[in-house]
């Protein structure tokens, strides 16, 4: 059956990965590979209010519980000790009145063991626990025995430890017609018809970022000599960042940061001819949509191979290399500064042309272009 982990057909299973947008997307095949193994079971996956856009309209889902952890920080602070309690109460009494006899905790951190604890399944799998959270699983499995050049490799494991139907284990990032109106429309009225290419330049770490001048440069030669005027994505915290990078562009590029939903600006993504950004969620998003893409990684390291040779990583391994969240460069950022504009732009040609050979959205299969 499972080796041994699923002693029974689980009838209700709990998904627990509350945040990090890129992981949730690429943990998003395990929701197809247990459906087809268990069709009839209920699937239940559990997302804080910030990530829920990118799993919640997942038509192989039951049900989706969102955790307000911002709100709770607040009423943490507010001293709303009462109130927060209550929530809290709420999420919990959500969970036992599913009745899981299979909960996996897919991040590993002691906030979703303690969901996963809570959640009262008699089977908890942790996958990497740390922080103490394996004391509160049945079971631990390793996040680094697979293929770890392989994008979502650890899912993919865990997938296999439990014996599931992995089929082609594609990722998705579920969109509603709504969104997809939207970007259809905005491409429209923004004279974009012919095509586009979206910059992702932004992330909350500074070591995964790339220099705003050579992000300029990167704009205007990929107008220039791809034909592809250039579309900004972020959020409303990247608007200085943004303001910098347009004003050294002499291409005109279009800023929609801080001017889309997430799921909107997946939707913008999912429409381009061309994606470069740096290790950020959107960038994940548009291998999942199978754009051609161009990955910039520099600290934090997630993959090396994705599963189509219309995406390709650009990295550098050093000494230090993956640093994490821990730089040892003082601020050099060494691993990234040594990715040139020229590296960046001949890469990108490269997979704007097997983009250009390809037809449509023909799906991800889970196996590594070269």
């Amino acid at each position: 059956m499972s080796r041994g982990l699923l002693p029974t057909p689980p009838r209700s299973v709990l998904l627990v990965r509350l945040s990090a947008r890129g992981d949730i997307v690429f943990a998003s095949p395990l929701v197809r590979a247990f459906r087809r193994t268990y069709p009839k079971v209920k699937l239940t996956w559990i997302a804080e209010s910030h990530t829920k856009d990118l799993i919640e309209g997942h038509p192989e889902l039951d049900e989706v519980i969102v955790v307000d952890r911002n709100g709770w920080k607040r009423l943490w602070k507010e001293k709303r000790l009462g109130t927060l309690l209550g929530e809290i109460k709420e999420v919990v009494r959500a969970l036992r009145q599913k009745e899981f006899d299979l909960a996996i905790d897919l991040q590993g951190l002691l906030r979703s063991g303690i969901v996963t604890y809570l959640s009262g399944a008699p089977i908890r799998i942790g996958l990497g626990s740390k922080e103490q959270s394996h004391l509160l699983m049945t079971k631990v499995l390793s996040r680094t025995a697979g293929d770890r050049r392989k994008i979502g490799s650890e899912y993919r494991h865990l997938a296999e430890e439990l014996a599931l139907d992995l089929g082609d284990f594609s990722m998705e990032v579920p969109l509603s017609d709504e969104d997809r109106a939207w970007a259809k429309e905005k491409q429209r009225s923004l004279g974009l018809d012919e095509g586009f290419f979206v910059a992702l330049p932004f992330t909350t770490t500074p070591q995964k970022h790339w220099r705003e001048d050579r992000w300029a440069q990167v704009i205007d030669r990929v107008a220039e000599e791809l034909k592809l005027p250039g579309v900004v994505l972020g959020g409303p915290e990247d608007g200085p960042a943004v303001d910098r990078i347009t004003a050294m562009a002499h291409s005109g590029p279009v800023s929609l940061v801080g001017k889309t939903t997430l799921t909107q600006a997946s939707a913008v993504v999912e429409r381009a001819s061309l994606v470069i950004g740096v290790d950020t969620g959107l960038s994940h998003m548009a291998i999942a949509f199978d754009r051609p893409t161009v990955a910039i990684f520099g600290s934090n390291i997630p993959y090396t191979k994705p599963p189509t040779d219309r995406a390709k990583v650009l990295v550098n391994w050093l000494e230090c290399s993956p640093c994490r969240g821990n730089p040892t460069c003082n601020g050099a950022f060494t691993c990234t500064e040594l990715i040139t504009v020229d590296q960046v732009l001949e890469t990108a040609k490269g997979v704007f042309a097997r983009g250009e050979q390809g037809e449509g959205h023909p799906g991800l299969t889970g196996e590594s272009g070269e």
